[in-house]
């Protein structure tokens, strides 16, 4: 994800139902998280933008593999070992996980935690990892191993040293839930951006629809297009910043996990979708697949559009974005 590619722009003012625009933004999962609001007054707006902090919190005791405690980390611990009981809600994400790895070939993959970190992206790298070392490195990622008995409710990694990690599908699930969670609790209309994960429902007070703004990365200072957006979630992978280039070509900080090889081709990557889930884990996949068979997949999806940034700054979208309508000047 990259919260840098993506603006939200908020109409001002209050509607004929003097309902109010309210926004709070603190720091939760280490990163950036913005909740915008759609209430009748200061303190019905308050109301909601604690029960979406707790909603994070909550899940984040779920999914989280650092905090050593959670359901997934007791997966991670017993990998090779055991089968761990663990809540249908968890079991339910990683069957979801398992059907976009499927759908994408393996490119999006939650084992991918499982990984040797042996690609540096801080400046320290100054030579390319050995062909032997970046086979070993993604030796023990694969869905394959994750063996589900929903009977039973466990989830068993076959590998030791196996380890799941959210962080490609997590943040998108956790602004699918808040969205969720503040419609039922009578809130009309919202945005949540979970670092860069952008979910939406209702519209602004003003009758306008939500309004997020994706910027070039080859000029980080420059939008070159707006979407409307309605009950609609956007999110975008990037690698416009962290990469490293050896004989002239540029590997990114995504790696693809099938070879241990960084992507290459793509630097950004914007997938709508109706859940930012599918969004979330489908941008990383995509972009691991590149251009002509990650567009490819994305066209025979309903639903789901798709803007991609190549290296050399030229843009493709998918057959349902017609970006000119968009696009600026």
């Amino acid at each position: 994800m990259n919260r840098f590619l993506l603006i939200v722009f908020l109409a001002v003012g209050l509607g004929a139902n003097a309902q109010l625009i309210h926004k709070r933004k603190v720091s939760l999962l280490g990163s950036p998280f913005e909740i915008t609001v759609v209430a009748k007054d200061t303190v019905q707006a308050n109301q909601y933008e604690d029960m979406a902090i707790a909603e994070v919190k909550r899940i984040e005791n779920l999914i989280s593999d650092w905090i050593p405690t959670t359901p997934l980390s007791q997966i991670n611990q017993n990998a090779g070992k055991q089968a761990v009981k663990v809540p249908t809600e968890l079991i339910e994400l990683i069957e979801r996980s398992i059907k976009i790895s499927k759908l994408t070939d393996g490119a999006f993959d939650i084992s991918y935690a499982s990984m040797d970190k042996i690609w540096k992206f801080d400046g320290s790298m100054k030579e390319m990892p050995s062909p032997e070392a970046i086979k070993k490195s993604v030796e023990r990622v694969g869905y394959e191993n994750i063996v589900i008995d929903t009977e039973k409710q466990t989830v068993f990694l076959k590998l030791e040293g196996m380890k799941l990690g959210m962080g490609g599908i997590g943040q998108g699930y956790i602004a699918d839930k808040i969205k969720a969670l503040l419609f039922s609790k009578g809130c009309v209309a919202g945005l949540v951006n979970v670092s860069g994960d952008i979910s939406t429902w209702g519209k602004q007070p003003n009758g306008e629809q939500w309004k997020v703004g994706i910027k070039n990365p080859m000029n980080k200072n420059k939008i070159f297009a707006t979407f409307p957006l309605e009950d609609t979630a956007v999110e975008t992978s990037g690698s416009y910043e962290k990469y490293v280039t050896f004989n002239g070509k540029r590997y990114s900080h995504i790696i693809d996990t099938r070879t241990g090889y960084p992507a290459t081709g793509l630097i950004s990557v914007s997938v709508f979708a109706k859940t930012t889930e599918l969004a979330d884990a489908l941008a990383t996949g995509v972009f691991v697949m590149g251009k002509d068979a990650g567009m490819n997949l994305v066209n025979q999806l309903p639903g789901v559009g798709c803007i991609m940034v190549d290296e050399e700054g030229k843009i493709t979208t998918s057959k349902n974005i017609d970006i000119k309508k968009y696009q600026h000047d």
